[in-house]
C-alpha cells in the first residue's frame, strides 16, 4: 500500500512541475523577444474606417504604451499637420515625444528614434506593408523606414 501511494505522489508531482515547466517555457517563447517601452503614451490618429490602425494599437499596448486614440474624419488634415510627404504616407499617424511615426512602423525603429533622439521630425513606414505590425500576411524583405527631416529628402533611418 505504502509503494502505490509512493507511486501515486511521484507521478502527481511529476505532472506538476512538467506542466509548470511547459507553462513557464511557452511564457518565455512569446514574451521574452518583445521588445517593451517604458509606458510612454503615444497618440495614434486614425481614420473611422481603418481596421488595420486597430490591430496596430494593440500591438503597441501589447508592448507597454499607454495609447491615445484619436478617431479623425480628416486624415488629411493630420498628414499635412505634421508635414509628412504624400510619398511617405500610411493609414494612421502618430505621436510620441514630439515624434511623428507614419504608419505600421515595428517597435524597434520607434525605440531606436527615441533612444538616439536625431533631429528629426519622425519617421516613416510608407504604405501598408504586409507582415509589418498590423498588418496581415508574411513580411517580404527589410522593411526600409525613412527620416521625415525639414528638408524633405527622407533619408532612410533604418531597414528592419
Amino acid at each position: 500500500m505504502k509503494k502505490k501511494n509512493n507511486k501515486v505522489i511521484f507521478s502527481t508531482t511529476l505532472i506538476l512541475f512538467s506542466v509548470l515547466f511547459v507553462g513557464y517555457t511557452v511564457k518565455k517563447l512569446f514574451t521574452d523577444n518583445v521588445p517593451v517601452v517604458e509606458a510612454k503614451t503615444i497618440t495614434v490618429y486614425k481614420s473611422q474606417t481603418c481596421g488595420c490602425c486597430g490591430v496596430y494599437i494593440t500591438y503597441l499596448r501589447n508592448r507597454g504604451f499607454n495609447v491615445n486614440v484619436e478617431t479623425m474624419d480628416d486624415m488629411d488634415a493630420i498628414k499635412k499637420k505634421y508635414d509628412i510627404p504624400e510619398d511617405k504616407q500610411s493609414c494612421h499617424t502618430s505621436i510620441i515625444d514630439d515624434y511623428v511615426v507614419e504608419g505600421h512602423v515595428p517597435l524597434e525603429a520607434i525605440n531606436k528614434m527615441l533612444d538616439e533622439k536625431p533631429t528629426i521630425n519622425g519617421i516613416a513606414l510608407p504604405d501598408m506593408p504586409a507582415g509589418s505590425p498590423g498588418m496581415p500576411g508574411n513580411k517580404q524583405g527589410l522593411f526600409t523606414i525613412y527620416s521625415l527631416d525639414e528638408t524633405q529628402n527622407n533619408p532612410v533611418f533604418t531597414k528592419l
